[in-house]
C-alpha cells in the first residue's frame, strides 16, 4: 500500500524543481529590482517630461522672471503675436517647414518608388547616399552648406536668406520621406502597376491612382516626421540664414543674452505642444474608430 502511495507521488511529480538542483531563487534581488526598474521609468518620464511642465507653467506666469511666479494670467496668450520679431520668426518657422516639407515629400515621393523599382545593386548605392544625411552630424551638414552657398557669394552678396535655409531643409529631410516610401513599396502587390498597365492606363495616371493611394501610409507618416525635424531645427539653419531671415528656434538662441525671454514664446511652446498632443489623440480615437467597424 505504502508502495502503490509513492508511485502516485512520483507520477504528479514527474519533474525536479529547481531547488532540488541547487538553484537558489533571490526573491529579494527580484523584489528590489521591480522596485528600481519602476523608479528608473519615473525618473525617465519627468526628464522627459518635465521640461514641457515648466514651460507650460511659465506660459501662465505674471513675471517675465522665470525664478518666481507672481501670478496666473492668459495675458502672455493674447499677447502672443504681439511682438514683431517675434511673429516673424514664426512666421518664417511656418512658411520654411511647410514649403520644405511640400517640396521633399513630392520628390522623395517619386524617388522612393524609382528606387524600389531598380537593381539591388544600384538600390544599394542609392540606400547608401540617401543615408549619409541621416548619419553626418548636423553642425556638419550645416557648416558644409554654408561652405557651398558661399561660393555664389561673387553672383550674389545677399544669397543667405530663405532660399538657402529653404534649401537646406529640404536636403536634411529627404531621407527621411524616401525611407518612409520604400518599406510601403515593398509591401504592395508587384504586379499591381502591370495589370493597371495592361488595362489600358497610362504609367502618369497608373502611379497617381494605383501606386501612391497604396503607400499614402508612408507618404504621410514621413511627411509629418520631416515638417517636424524641419520645425525644431536649430543647427543646419543657424549656419545657412542670413538677412536678418530668423526662424523661431534661431530667434530663441539670439534671445538668450537678455534678461529673460518674452513671455510669449512660452505660450507659442504650449500651444504647439498642445496641438500635437490633441492631434495624436484625434488619430488614435479615428483608426481605433475604423478598426471597430
Amino acid at each position: 500500500m505504502m508502495n502503490d502511495v509513492k508511485n502516485v507521488n512520483e507520477l504528479s511529480h514527474p519533474y525536479a524543481t529547481l531547488e532540488e538542483f541547487g538553484v537558489i531563487e533571490h526573491k529579494f534581488l527580484k523584489n528590489l529590482w521591480k522596485v528600481v526598474s519602476k523608479i528608473l521609468i519615473v525618473l525617465a518620464i519627468i526628464m522627459l517630461y518635465l521640461p514641457i511642465i515648466v514651460i507650460a507653467i511659465q506660459s501662465f506666469n505674471a513675471s517675465d522672471s522665470t525664478t518666481e511666479f507672481t501670478g496666473f494670467t492668459l495675458n502672455n496668450y493674447a499677447t502672443m503675436f504681439a511682438k514683431r520679431s517675434l511673429n516673424d520668426s514664426i512666421v518664417n518657422t511656418l512658411k520654411t517647414s511647410l514649403i520644405a516639407t511640400a517640396v521633399a515629400t513630392v520628390v522623395g515621393t517619386f524617388i522612393g518608388i524609382g528606387a524600389h523599382y531598380l537593381s539591388p545593386k544600384m538600390k544599394s548605392h542609392l540606400m547608401f547616399l540617401n543615408n549619409i544625411p541621416l548619419l553626418n552630424a548636423d553642425i556638419v551638414t550645416g557648416v558644409s552648406l554654408m561652405l557651398i552657398f558661399s561660393l555664389f557669394l561673387p553672383i550674389n552678396k545677399h544669397i543667405f536668406g530663405f532660399w538657402t535655409i529653404l534649401i537646406a531643409h529640404i536636403y536634411f529631410i529627404l531621407p527621411y520621406i524616401i525611407l518612409s516610401v520604400i518599406p510601403k513599396m515593398k509591401e504592395i502587390d508587384p504586379n499591381m502597376l502591370d495589370a493597371a498597365l495592361d488595362l489600358g492606363i497610362r504609367p502618369v495616371k497608373a502611379l497617381r491612382k494605383v501606386i501612391i493611394p497604396a503607400i499614402k501610409g508612408g507618404i504621410f507618416s514621413g511627411m509629418i516626421l520631416a515638417f517636424t525635424i524641419s520645425f525644431e531645427d536649430f543647427v543646419v539653419g543657424y549656419f545657412t540664414t542670413g538677412n536678418g531671415y530668423n526662424t523661431l528656434s534661431i530667434w530663441i538662441y539670439s534671445s538668450i543674452g537678455k534678461k529673460s525671454l518674452n513671455p510669449a514664446v512660452y505660450a507659442f511652446s504650449t500651444l504647439v505642444t498642445f496641438i500635437m498632443i490633441a492631434s495624436i489623440v484625434l488619430y488614435n480615437f479615428i483608426r481605433r474608430k475604423k478598426e471597430d467597424e
